[in-house]
């Protein structure tokens, strides 16, 4: 039989029951918009992670401190103790001597409850930098300005603060040439930043941002972390990839801190990040629990399948008789076979399609409504349809082949 009049004749089988072929395909329009929702749901957050790292920056390396413990006479230059981190002096090294650096900022953090007035804010976080530090990290001063290298050197007792932090100190009041109390120190602020909002769980509009040497001086925790040296949290490298490749940077910066501190690469008291570092780690974290979110939609897929086989094994006892008069006038076993199948596929290809218009739909209003970015991965729309295909092929297949195997006298002796 030609393969359009198999489709006709399908067409016109579940059309003499629309309810029941829409409750059939109920399951499968299901699955397929819930593969597409959930699957578009973590690509927007993949999406978004990507978009605040790099809003961090751009080509940046973070150099970060390693602690070890070692013991008397672990070898050449270790001592007993606590030892390892990068101190002040690595950022001038690595801006003097790596090619391919363009600007280097440090940070050291503190926490401190600052006030003003009658307001108290505890435990907000005191960023110590250096004035490259709104270059290197692609800030915006909204209001103000950043304080200078020249009150660096001086220890100058001026902040700069974050967005939020401003709002929450003075509201709607002008907050350059206030005084705040930050830890029983009184800083003049000079600046605010332009709004930035959360990266990971770091609120950069919390924060307040002065010279590191006033850290040093007045927010460092004990006299003898002093004495160890300037330790500091963070260095960040900001680099030009276009004059050498990021590989040989990184390899000239491990070089250097691992000769600085008298330890080998394998033991290095330092670890070196990039952004496509921390972008490629949370996307594997976003890909696993992607994959997991498809699984657990794929069920409603398998459950509509499961829903199309028991209604065609009804459907072929219905229409038992319909079957023998067929065979009877010449319709041979595989003719049944692909006309039960057909309508199995039929039923689980409208059901995808109309799946997809759902899930699209459902996605684009999620992200509306949810206040959660959605991003439409095309590639699951096609894997949602083939499955819905699949699915009605695999589940059809036994019902329409217990149909094509009715004995014609026995068929059309059923009532």
């Amino acid at each position: 039989m030609h393969p359009s009049k198999v489709i006709q004749i399908a067409w016109k089988g579940l059309a003499k029951n629309k309810l029941r072929s829409l409750l059939t395909m109920l399951g499968v329009i299901i699955g397929v918009a819930a593969v597409i929702i959930m699957v578009s749901i973590s690509a927007g957050t993949e999406k978004t992670i990507e978009e605040q790292i790099t809003s961090l920056g751009s080509n940046l390396i973070f150099i970060s401190q390693n602690f070890t413990r070692m013991g008397f006479g672990g070898g050449p230059g270790e001592r007993g103790g606590e030892t390892g981190g990068l101190v002040f002096d690595d950022a001038f090294a690595i801006a003097d001597q790596v090619e391919g650096v363009t600007g280097v900022a440090v940070e050291q953090q503190s926490a401190e409850t600052v006030e003003f007035g009658d307001v108290s804010l505890d435990s907000v976080e005191i960023l110590g930098t250096t004035p490259d530090f709104p270059a290197v990290r692609d800030m915006t001063i909204a209001e103000g300005r950043y304080f200078t290298q020249q009150e660096d050197d001086r220890k100058q007792k001026v902040a700069v603060l974050g967005a939020s932090l401003a709002e929450e100190l003075f509201g709607d009041a002008t907050a350059v040439g206030q005084t705040v109390n930050v830890g029983g120190v009184k800083l003049a602020v000079i600046g605010v930043l332009a709004e930035r909002g959360m990266v990971g769980n770091v609120d950069f509009d919390m924060r307040l941002y002065t010279p590191i040497s006033v850290v040093f001086q007045k927010f460092t925790p004990s006299m003898f972390a002093r004495i160890m040296g300037d330790r500091v949290r963070m260095i960040y490298a900001k680099v030009d990839t276009d004059q050498v490749p990021m590989e040989d940077i990184i390899l000239q910066i491990q070089l250097l801190l691992a000769k600085r501190h008298d330890v080998s690469l394998d033991a290095a008291d330092f670890s070196i990040t990039t952004q496509q570092d921390i972008i490629s780690t949370q996307e594997s974290t976003t890909a696993a629990f992607r994959d997991l979110l498809a699984w657990v939609a794929a069920v409603s897929l398998v459950v509509g399948g499961i829903g199309i086989m028991n209604i065609m094994l009804v459907s072929v006892t219905e229409r038992t008789r319909e079957i023998g008069l067929r065979q009877a006038v010449g319709a041979t076993p595989n003719d049944i076979r692909w006309q039960f199948l057909t309508e199995a596929l039929l039923l689980s290809l409208v059901g995808g399609l109309i799946g997809v218009l759902v899930g699209v739909g459902g996605a684009w209003l999620f992200g509306e409504l949810g206040g959660m970015r959605t991003v439409v991965v095309p590639t699951s729309i096609v894997l949602a349809f083939a499955s819905a295909a699949a699915v009605g092929i695999f589940f059809g297949f036994y019902p329409a082949n217990k149909a094509a195997q009715l004995d014609p006298i026995e068929a059309l002796r059923h009532e």
